[in-house]
């Protein structure tokens, strides 16, 4: 949302003398003034006074007082320019000329500026879809502890934190940890991680002393931005050198855990530091440099919900906390993928009851310390005045938890950034190479199922399971702590968490690269382990070319991109598909490369006297797995009154699977994620050969109801088991998959939206409405392929499939595969937005924005649960005076959102309602120059998780210390 403010009058008298002129000629001029606020008419701290086109300048003081030197000739205009304030430009003619200006401080602003939506400035009034913006003096005043989590506040924002140093936004639904579907870019960079998937804006981009501003734009952007925008995307732009010069410094500290419930109170801290100047007597070489360091205790993830409740529904007394299938949302290794069958006599007959492996909580595999630094340093030319050359180097090192299919810490995970850019007038050239290493980053889950598989394998411990059940039976044990007794039995000579032997197994394990959980995909046994180690890089370049009125009847904007992944195969992440199967499972081989290409034309048009701007473009991308696609763009804007700005829009959005998508091919937990491309499919068959997990799952509880109420004397259980899965009525519920290619994900976008500054710019309104259709939606699908005794695939339809089948056979007859593919159905959501900021007193303002978002049903199932994740109804309200006394002010922020249903392939389940409140107050010290915020989000600490097995968020309060010497030019 947007900040604002209340108005006040600031006359700024200048008084300039200067050297003789002389006439035509550059000569040293030295100018001087006050700055003063009316009413008061104390000196005003603070204002920018620069010299428009140049490189001088400098800042009032404690007093309002400001002086400076350069060589100028008259006429030259100088520019006033303060947080809050409209712009404003006085041309000098001569040193005599006396000099007035008064800056409006505004409580709304109505100049703002956008790129985003057009990839050309334009007003946000006018801007063809809905955009939101955080510059900078919304940045300093929001009480979030970072302007990336102030994005929460904005309309139409969701945002997931999955740690400290990680945090994703979204807007429009279908919402997850690593958004492949919303975009981040950082000065014109993608800041996707290609071999994580994940968007690591926050994690390696700019700091807080650096940012110039964010933009958000909801929705489908992939007609000008390309195929990795169709939910919208956000443009972070940093301070330009030669704008932003000289020294400031950031510290924060603050504390979170301060219930001690997850752990221990802790001290978060942040650094950062930048400076920036100009080089040279002609001023056209600048430079700047940032860095960032901050540490922390992270949030943990420890709510145990169970999402297996049903494993053994004839035993009531087998729920709850005794559920012997328990699948919690942050214990790994206790999936459905472990289950096991263990046959006991009980109630005088024998009983098949449905276990998993014990697992291990989260709490016992992360890393509670986090870190996250971030550098960059760029180097600036001017060619010309209006042409710029740069070079600019970022580095980011981050620590975290994040979700993906599974948990992944992320330690010491490093992305570098390097960018050669051509900025003319009217067209950017950019090249730029990001370079991934996960570091010593691993998997939780494959690490809790080694822990356990080092302890026996599923076999071995189920025989152990059963044996000590049924002798608790015989001894008399009620059946659910039978149970418990049994576990503790087969666990004996378990790895237990906190002891030496646990450390040292956790190490040993973390440390291998292999999550194949004591197999390989021919059967050969090897160790497991967990590690992440994946290396990429990324090469891309494009450049934008504005025609402007070089095309008379219309303004032309073209542009085209070029990128190319390449990915190290570490062979178990990515492999080399041209190795035989029994090979891939080994670091090396060729790279794999994966290439996209793309064009785009807009054009824009204004008619009726301006009052109405049509803008039109076409955008074709292509990859070489795929078919050509074309995104196109319509949209209108009609204002009416000069004031009241009626916006709708239609665009047709592709967007390629990502490489994790397309090309993965990881044994996690005994099943083996892979993409859905052909070639990941060839010799493993399971598109067409294979049933879908959720059939299997109903098939064998019907198999297990058949049994119980059937009993066949002189069968053995799984004899009896295999009989009845041959039985025609029970066969048929096996679904075979039948999963087609993937292709690439399609949307088709309409918007509808308002926007107006009203009441002497003192009340904003800003309403939109959506109605996405999407179509070949990606997700995921669990399949398992038939097999028989011997290892060899046998065709789903037969009764040998059916037999294969069964839970007793899960790890000997099926090889199980979570594949990426395209819905068979379309998915409709629709949903409105609505902002509003009234400047009702003085300097108080009151804002808030409510979002509304919704999925339509349909009527038959699909292959796979698409997961909107996202709740129906959610906002945000702001109360606050940036100045209530001089130099003081304050802000306040309450967040809330319904409960919603989140669904994925780890977990699912009901993420509650919550609310919060944040608040600071800053007080700014004109005299060092300095200013002292003092915050906390969630003030109350009322606890709250954002996603399914996501972490347990709480306050976190904190103060920093912001010292800015720098100068605007």
């Amino acid at each position: 949302m947007k900040l604002s403010y209340s108005t006040f009058w600031l006359p700024v008298v200048v008084a300039a003398a200067s050297a003789t002129p002389v006439f035509a000629q550059t000569e040293l001029i030295a100018i001087s003034g006050v700055v003063r606020e009316k009413g008061s008419q104390e000196g005003l701290p603070g204002v920018s006074v620069s010299v428009k086109g140049g490189s001088v300048g400098t800042q009032s003081d404690v007093d309002g007082k400001f002086a400076f030197k350069a060589k100028l000739r008259y006429p030259f205009v100088l520019v006033f320019n303060a947080i809050g304030h409209d712009t404003q430009e006085i041309e000098i003619a001569s040193a005599q000329q006396p000099i007035s200006v008064a800056l409006e401080s505004k409580g709304v602003l109505t100049n703002e500026v956008v790129v985003s939506a057009s990839r050309v400035e334009e007003s946000r009034l006018k801007s063809p879809v809905a955009i939101e913006k955080l510059d900078i003096r919304a940045i300093k005043e929001t009480p979030a502890p970072s302007f990336y989590d102030a994005l929460e506040s904005v309309k139409g924002v969701q945002m997931l934190t999955s740690s400290l140093t990680f945090k994703v936004p979204n807007t429009r639904g279908f919402n997850i940890p690593n958004n492949f579907r919303f975009m981040q870019l950082v000065d014109g960079v993608d800041m996707q991680a290609a071999t994580l998937g994940v968007p690591l804006g926050n994690a390696i981009g700019p700091t807080e002393l650096d940012i110039a501003s964010v933009e958000i734009t909801p929705g489908a952007a992939s007609a000008l931005y390309g195929m990795n925008a169709i939910n919208g995307m956000a443009n972070l732009t940093t301070k330009s050198p030669f704008t932003y010069q000289g020294l400031s410094v950031y510290q924060k500290v603050g504390v979170n855990h301060v219930d001690g419930r997850d752990r221990d109170p802790s001290v978060l801290t942040e650094t950062a530091i930048r400076w920036a100047q100009t080089l040279g007597t002609d001023k056209r070489w600048a430079y700047k440099v940032n860095l960032d360091y901050l540490r922390g205790t992270d949030w943990l993830a420890n709510t145990q919900t169970d999402q297996n409740t049903a494993a053994n529904p004839a035993f009531p007394e087998l729920s709850g906390a005794f559920n012997p299938a328990a699948d919690l949302w942050n214990r790994y290794g206790d999936d459905g993928n472990s289950a096991l069958n263990v046959t006991a006599q009980y109630q005088g007959r024998s009983q098949r009851f449905v276990v998993t492996r014990t697992g291990y909580y989260e709490r016992d595999l992360v890393n509670p310390i986090v870190r996250n630094i971030k550098a960059d340093a760029s180097l600036h030319y001017k060619l010309t005045d209006d042409l710029e050359l740069s070079y600019g180097y970022r580095f980011g090192l981050m620590d975290g938890v994040f979700q993906r299919g599974n948990k992944i810490q992320l330690d010491g995970v490093t992305v570098q950034n390097h960018k050669l850019e051509l900025r003319g007038k009217d067209f950017t050239v950019r090249a730029y190479t990001l370079l991934e290493n996960t570091g010593n980053s691993y998997n939780l889950n494959p690490l809790a199922l080694n822990l356990d598989l080092e302890n026996g394998t599923n076999t071995v411990w189920g025989n152990k399971f059963g044996a000590a059940l049924q002798s608790q039976l015989n001894a008399g044990t009620a059946l659910a702590p039978a149970m418990a007794a049994a576990r503790e039995a087969a666990d004996a000579g378990r790895a237990v968490p906190g002891t030496q032997a646990f450390n040292d197994l956790k190490a040993k394990i973390i440390s291998t690269n292999n999550w194949d959980s004591g197999r390989t995909i021919t059967g050969a046994p090897i160790p497991g382990g967990a590690a992440l180690s994946q290396h990429s890089r990324t090469y891309h370049t494009d450049a934008v070319w504005n025609l402007g009125d070089r095309i008379k009847f219309l303004n032309v904007l073209v542009g085209a991109d070029a990128r190319i992944y390449q990915i190290i195969p570490d062979g178990n992440n990515f492999v080399d598909f041209s190795l035989p199967l029994a090979e891939r499972n080994q670091p090396g081989g060729n790279y794999v490369y994966y290439k996209k290409f793309g064009a785009f034309a807009q054009g824009t048009k204004l008619l009726l006297e301006d009052k109405l701007k049509l803008t039109a473009s076409v955008r074709v991308d292509y990859n070489p797995e795929f078919t050509a696609k074309v995104n196109p763009r319509l949209a209108a804007v009609y204002t009416v009154a000069e004031k009241h700005n009626f916006r709708a829009s239609y665009q047709n959005g592709w967007r390629f699977p990502s490489l994790f998508e397309a090309l993965s091919f990881v044994n996690n937990g005994n099943v083996r994620r892979v993409g859905g491309l052909a070639r990941v499919n060839e010799g493993l068959n399971y598109l067409q050969n294979s049933y879908t997990r959720t059939s299997i799952d109903r098939f064998n509880t019907a198999v297990n109801a058949y049994v119980a109420a059937n009993p066949t004397p002189g069968l053995t259980t799984i004899q009896a088991a295999s009989a009845a899965a041959v039985r025609p009525e029970i066969r048929g519920i096996l679904q075979v998959a039948n999963l087609a290619v993937e292709q690439p994900e399609q949307i088709n976008a309409f918007e509808v939206g308002y926007r107006s500054v009203l009441f002497d710019n003192r009340l904003s309104i800003d309403a939109d409405a959506y109605y996405n259709i999407y179509s070949g939606f990606l997700g995921q699908v669990e399949v398992s392929v038939p097999k028989d005794g011997s290892n060899n695939q046998v065709a789903v339809g037969t009764d040998a499939a059916a037999v294969a089948a069964l839970l007793d056979y899960r790890s000997a007859r099926q090889d199980r595969y979570r594949v990426y593919t395209n819905s068979r159905q379309n998915y409709n959501s629709y949903g409105s937005t609505l902002g509003l900021t009234y400047n009702f007193f003085q300097k108080y303002t009151v804002g808030g924005n409510v979002n509304y978002n919704a999925l339509s049903k349909n009527t038959e199932p699909d292959v796979f649960v698409t997961g909107f994740n996202t709740p129906k109804w959610a906002g945000s309200a702001s109360f606050g005076n940036r100045e209530i006394v001089r130099n003081l002010g304050f802000n306040v922020v309450y967040h809330w959102q319904t409960s919603f249903l989140w669904e994925s392939p780890l977990a699912n389940g009901i993420v509650p309602a919550f609310n919060t409140l944040d608040a600071q107050v800053n007080l700014r010290v004109p005299t060092l120059k300095t200013t002292i915020k003092l915050g906390a989000t969630d003030i109350f600490n009322r606890r709250y998780v954002q996603y399914a097995a996501g972490p347990t968020l709480g306050g976190l309060y904190y103060v920093t210390l912001t010292f800015d010497n720098t100068v605007l030019h």
